[in-house]
């Protein structure tokens, strides 16, 4: 399953090339984005950079794509935090459409980061407020005043705490499923890191289905992983419940199917989990990366007997 996103989208009232020029120019990303100056010469393979009114960079990274003034994206390096500084590049996508009547839609998606949970709870929390402002200067000529943060936030409490230890239990938890061999003892640890992110996923600020589903489809691949297809089965149907009564589709749907035949054919039970594994491939992922990701998904094992059919 793919790696924590942040999808945002923001209606401008702005023309695209309006809207482009406040994301590239630099005099214009320190009004609205905490001061920080854009640096870039817009090819790809050169690096970018957002620099703070002292001249340290905040962000580092380098442009993949650019295709002015509708598509930008570039890999993104948080420095501002010792934390996340010491955590994989992320990567951000831009997409700047005419929705009609003087609108621009952009399209913010922050991606790549399930190794990157210090960044992934910061970035949440900051890009709505960078791009109400960036809206904000188009619109009126003026970005946001600064706000000010509580120093606690009673409403979140711990459930931001467990949102933190989700993500670092679902990702612990990926850092063993793709051992090859495992002894008593780490496959116990295997499954204790899974049910750890069901958990702290439960309790966690922000929660949604999708979040239920994707805890519930973790627990069922450890199950099947380790060949405990009653169990497997038991999360995957609960997985798969949650997506139909979410009404979640897409990414989620496709892997809800997915984990319902390698439960299946973890039991034996083969021509149920041909026709699962047919119906997740049936499903259309719109995103190209989300695609590819659940490909590779479906390709990898275990599946038990049912390796034929995957290669047919």
């Amino acid at each position: 399953m793919t790696a924590p996103r942040h999808i945002f989208r923001t209606h401008i009232r702005a023309a695209v090339d309006d809207v482009w020029r406040a994301l590239t120019d630099p005099e214009m990303t320190r009004k609205y984005f905490h001061g920080t100056a854009f640096t870039s010469n817009l090819t790809v393979g050169s690096g970018h950079r957002y620099v703070m009114e002292d001249g340290t960079d905040a962000v580092v990274g380098e442009v993949e794509e650019v295709d002015p003034p509708h598509r930008l994206v570039v890999t993104w390096r948080v420095l501002y935090d010792a934390a996340a500084a010491e955590e994989p590049p992320g990567r951000v996508e831009w997409e700047l459409t005419d929705a009609g009547n003087g609108i621009t839609r952009l399209t913010t998606i922050h991606r790549d980061l399930g190794r990157s949970p210090v960044t992934s709870a910061g970035v949440g929390v900051g890009w709505p407020w960078v791009l109400d402002s960036l809206k904000s200067l188009l619109e009126t000529g003026e970005p946001l005043a600064p706000v000010a943060e509580p120093d606690e936030r009673p409403e979140e409490g711990d459930g931001a705490a467990h949102r933190f230890a989700g993500i670092e239990a679902n990702n612990s938890t990926w850092e063993l499923l793709g051992e090859a061999e495992r002894s008593d003892d780490e496959a116990a640890d295997l499954l204790e890191r899974a049910y750890a992110a069901g958990y702290h996923w439960r309790r966690a600020s922000g929660r949604g289905p999708e979040n239920d589903s994707r805890a519930a489809w973790l627990l069922s691949r450890t199950h099947a992983v380790l060949g405990h297809g009653e169990l497997a089965l038991w999360h995957a149907d609960r997985c798969a419940a949650i997506v139909a009564e979410s009404g979640l589709i897409d990414f989620d749907l496709a892997y809800a199917h997915e984990a319902r035949a390698r439960a299946l054919a973890c039991l034996g039970r083969l021509d149920e989990a041909a026709a699962e594994l047919q119906a997740g491939r049936e499903v259309e992922v719109v995103d190209r990366e989300d695609r590819q990701i659940v490909e590779s998904d479906l390709a990898a094992g275990p599946w038990y007997g049912l390796t034929a059919t995957l290669t047919a």
